[in-house]
């Protein structure tokens, strides 16, 4: 871990989803514990509150996106406040909200690592790729569009947050649990030549080899980025979310991806996102999300 000092910056809207809900996300992640769980493994946490931004207007779609210029809007505060946190050294938690903000996230984290001379490697972990565009989609849920807009595929509205187009190439990239891919976006997919290990893959090789694949090359002067979409989990077990995919890691496979991320020691940066309080029995999922955190920040069974 590369800062024993961690920064949580609440983002609660749900600008970019298909369902309202994910705005409570942050709250709900806060009463299940986080800061108190974090503390607890020898963390200074900050809370850092939340960010504000423009209400949710619930509109239709226009030229094929839902709520541009409120997303980007979001996505700005989001860039600001996790750019800064790292500039301390501190490492940022960005509790969503939806995951359209990722854009502004990891475009922080992008603009970072290019400021200090570092590598980046984004674990993407989702049942879904969200690499759709305007042409592509859907619904124009720009939840959906995230990893096309920090690729260099979206509006110039998004793709320029952070200053520099596009903020990541697919190479820094490896996306983890995928099980739901729209037919267009498919071919996007392909010719970006995006690394997915989809279920399939895990279910054929495991979670264990597929973390390894995932993280080879990853070394000293690699800033480890997170972005776990609680739909990476299977729904039988998380189902406070907007967007649920059967067929998702179950509760060891998704422990053993984060002891093994921990074990690795490179984590400098993490989205937690998608989140539905509404959608949460008794806030199950939000505690099952500090669960699998605690074990991110190196809780394990034994000493190792």
């Amino acid at each position: 871990m590369s800062s024993k000092t961690i920064a949580l910056v609440g983002v609660p809207t749900d600008i970019g989803a298909g369902a309202r809900g994910a705005s409570m996300g942050p709250e709900a992640l806060r009463v299940a514990g986080i800061a108190e769980k974090l503390r607890a493994r020898g963390y200074e946490v900050l809370d850092r509150g939340n960010l504000h931004g423009p209400h949710n207007p619930w509109l239709p779609p226009v030229d094929g996106y839902r709520h541009l210029p409120e997303v980007a809007e979001w996505n700005r505060a989001v860039h600001a406040a996790v750019h800064a946190e790292l500039a301390q050294d501190n490492l940022p938690i960005m509790l969503g909200g939806d995951h359209c903000l990722a854009i502004g996230s990891i475009s922080a984290v992008a603009r970072h690592c290019r400021e200090h001379g570092r590598k980046l490697r984004i674990l993407w972990l989702d049942a879904h790729t969200d690499f759709n565009t305007a042409a592509a989609t859907p619904s124009g849920n720009i939840h959906g569009m995230p990893v096309a807009c920090l690729t260099g595929n979206g509006p110039e509205l998004l793709t320029s947050i952070g200053g520099h187009t596009p903020a990541i190439t697919p190479a820094e990239l490896r996306q983890i649990g995928i099980r739901s891919v729209d037919e267009g976006e498919k071919r996007l997919v392909r010719a970006a030549g995006l690394t997915v290990f989809d279920m399939r893959h895990i279910d054929e090789v495991g979670m264990r080899h597929t973390l390894e694949a995932a993280m080879a090359g990853v070394d000293d002067n690699t800033h480890l980025h997170v972005s776990l979409d609680v739909d990476f989990l299977d729904p039988a077990i998380a189902p406070g979310v907007g967007t649920t995919v059967r067929g998702g890691p179950n509760y060891r496979e998704a422990q053993l991806c984060m002891e093994m991320i921990a074990d690795c020691g490179k984590l400098a940066s993490l989205d937690i996102v998608e989140l539905n309080p509404a959608f949460d029995r008794k806030n199950a999922t939000a505690k099952l999300a500090v669960d699998l955190i605690e074990s991110l920040f190196g809780k394990s069974t034994l000493l190792r």
